[in-house]
């Protein structure tokens, strides 16, 4: 009798493991650093997700330094990757694979806070991205060692010197340079254009250092442009250059360098091998970099010294970038979420089903 009861419970054990619930978020919020996890405080990219889109429900995701999140009907759920390519891309394969979580009609929306070029735009400013570059694959030669005719001693491998032509092969290029649906980002900038960012007395002294610099002087404002995602955190002048000499020789000139982050290529590597499987829909993905500060010193200033900051620290809009994260990003989330009945089958911006 005791074999037989014991037997039962097992067969019951098996078949409600073998049925969990499946979530099926519409959206998935990428964030990347929070230094309270998304609940304590200073708040990070994730804690204002948290708090009012209702993310109450923690799901254990063991693959991944950190759990879900998610609100009452799984409609909406976050994640937290940790700082870099690396880690991105480890916990977007997590969440990817896990049968919990189908994620076949899910859109992915990046929100982060990023470095800008102030060539393009100004602190506090919303970037949606519609390329991502990778920026750590490479050589390198110390710039104290290169020829003198070198920009840069950092140059693509399978080359012999700085943006030599040919450019690398289509197949090292699609390692490293990830185009995003172009009707999407152009529909969720039309969305969001005007949406009110915050500013303050820190930014307004900080960027009127930027003289001759008309879009660095300029209140928050929303654009498109690209990414550079390299998990080494760069500034200078000199780096600047380096950045936005990479985008357009990665991209054929296609696109502008306008924002430095060091997670979105890891992220969208995941996604493109989970489109592979069959696990995701990667030109369902958004990515927008928020400006917390700029990536070169302003004049009369060094390099060593924008990165040691001023009285207004070296990230003089960090929680207005945060805001600006969620106030954009939110409004795409809930436009998805108000028109699923199209948006499940229909990219927005696309006639693509």
């Amino acid at each position: 009798m005791v074999r037989l009861l014991l037997g039962f419970l097992g067969l019951v054990s098996w078949a409600l493991a073998a049925d969990p619930e499946v979530i099926r978020p519409k959206v998935v919020v990428v964030t990347m650093f929070d230094p309270g996890d998304g609940t304590g405080r200073p708040p990070g990219e994730l804690s204002f997700w948290i708090e009012r889109e209702h993310l109450d429900r923690i799901i254990p995701l063991p693959a991944a330094r950190h759990n879900v999140h998610a609100n009452a009907d799984g409609s909406v759920i976050a994640i937290l990757t940790g700082v870099g390519n690396t880690n991105a891309a480890a916990a977007i394969m997590a969440l990817g694979l896990d049968p919990r979580f189908d994620l076949r009609q899910s859109y992915w929306l990046v929100a982060g806070i990023a470095g800008i070029d102030p060539a393009d735009g100004s602190l506090g400013c919303a970037v949606w991205a519609d390329w991502v570059v990778d920026g750590n694959l490479a050589h390198e030669v110390d710039a104290r060692e290169i020829p003198a005719d070198w920009p840069t001693g950092f140059f693509p491998l399978g080359k012999n010197r700085p943006y030599e032509l040919p450019r690398a092969t289509a197949d090292f290029a699609a390692e490293n340079v990830y185009p995003l649906e172009p009707g999407l980002v152009r529909w969720a900038y039309t969305l969001t254009r005007d949406t009110p960012l915050a500013d303050s007395d820190k930014m307004r002294r900080r960027r009127a250092k930027y003289s001759g610099q008309t879009n660095a002087q300029r209140p928050p404002f929303v654009l498109i442009g690209a990414n550079l995602a390299s998990s080494t955190y760069w500034t200078g002048r000199f780096m600047n250059q380096w950045a936005n000499a990479w985008v357009r020789y990665y991209t054929d000139g296609q696109a502008n360098y306008v924002t430095t982050a060091m997670e979105d290529a890891g992220t969208l590597r995941a996604l493109a091998n989970l489109c592979r499987a069959g696990r995701v829909d990667a030109r369902r993905a958004l990515v927008l970099r928020t400006a917390s500060d700029f990536d070169m010193p302003w004049p009369g200033t060094t390099a060593v010294e924008a990165l040691q900051g001023d009285e207004d620290g070296l990230y003089p809009a960090y929680l207005p970038s945060l805001e600006a994260a969620y106030l954009v990003g939110s409004r795409v989330v809930h436009a998805l979420i108000a028109d699923w009945t199209h948006c499940a089958t229909i990219v927005p911006g696309t006639d693509l089903k």
